[in-house]
């Protein structure tokens, strides 16, 4: 298979993807059903580009099955995230507040909404695809650096859940501000920790020969999972409905305390403000 034809094959699923993710979330009233979708289609899309085979004979070398393994590694503990969040039955607060912005228009604006991210979820598979199919040969150190990266990312996203669900349970119902552990560092290490696994396929897709576009292309990832975390769907509207929510208190650990890149804090923390 060409090059051309796999990319064509992989945005043709995704869109298909999230058109199933579109009609799923609609029958069970949760549109939070739409970012398992998501997750389980990055997944796929990466394994797909680090594994087909795009010529006969064209066996899977050390470096694309580390990447494939890197990308599953990823995209598994983001679908079981996913769905342990949208399993609890309540949607999530971004997608409950899109459904009261657009009333009516709601489901006809989420079909294109999903197939926008099955576009960005495209362009971050290329990022896979690059790294996979850097043609220098063997594993280089910095592939080394690249899987640990992603791995620091893994787990620090695992920690950072589990840290939030652990404050929430010792203080159910209560409108309290964590600011312990990763939480007191930044006030959304949740995605730092997810936007830095991006940065993993951009170590191991750069490559010494300079004709190789598609490992400078690769950069394209990080930068456009940064924009859109910090700029547009991540931290503006979870700061938006935190400082509703939790008014001074927030304000408070906002001023003390980074939004993305982890910092020691200005001041000691405790466990949780009330608000």
């Amino acid at each position: 298979m060409e090059a051309s034809l796999l990319v064509s094959a992989v945005a043709a699923s995704l869109s298909l993807t999230m058109v199933f993710a579109w009609a799923f979330q609609k029958r069970v009233g949760n549109a939070g059903w739409v970012d398992v979708f998501w997750s389980v289609g990055v997944g796929l899309a990466g394994i797909a580009f680090a594994l087909a085979p795009l010529e006969a004979g064209d066996a899977p070398t050390p470096r694309r099955i580390l990447v494939a393994l890197l990308v599953s590694l990823w995209s598994g503990r983001l679908v079981l995230h996913t769905v342990g969040r949208a399993a609890r039955g309540r949607e999530d607060a971004r997608h409950a507040n899109l459904r009261r912005h657009w009333g009516g228009q709601f489901q006809r604006r989420l079909f294109g909404l999903l197939q926008l991210q099955a576009l960005v979820a495209l362009l971050l598979s290329l990022a896979v695809f690059a790294a996979a199919r850097n043609p220098e040969p063997g594993l280089r150190p910095v592939d080394w650096i690249g899987a640990v990266t992603l791995l620091v990312s893994v787990s620090g996203a695992t920690v950072a859940d589990l840290q939030l669900w652990s404050f929430r349970q010792k203080h159910p119902g209560k409108r309290l501000i964590c600011d312990a552990g990763l939480w007191g560092w930044s006030r959304h290490p949740n995605y730092f920790f997810e936007w830095l696994g991006w940065v993993a396929y951009p170590l191991i897709a750069i490559a010494s020969p300079a004709d190789y576009f598609w490992g400078w292309g690769a950069l394209v990832a990080p930068i456009a999972m940064y924009w859109l975390l910090v700029h547009v769907w991540g931290i503006p509207y979870a700061e938006a409905q935190l400082v509703a929510g939790c008014g001074e208190a927030y304000r408070a650990y906002r001023a003390r305390t980074s939004a993305f890149l982890p910092f020691r804090p200005a001041a000691p923390t405790s466990e949780a403000r009330e608000a």
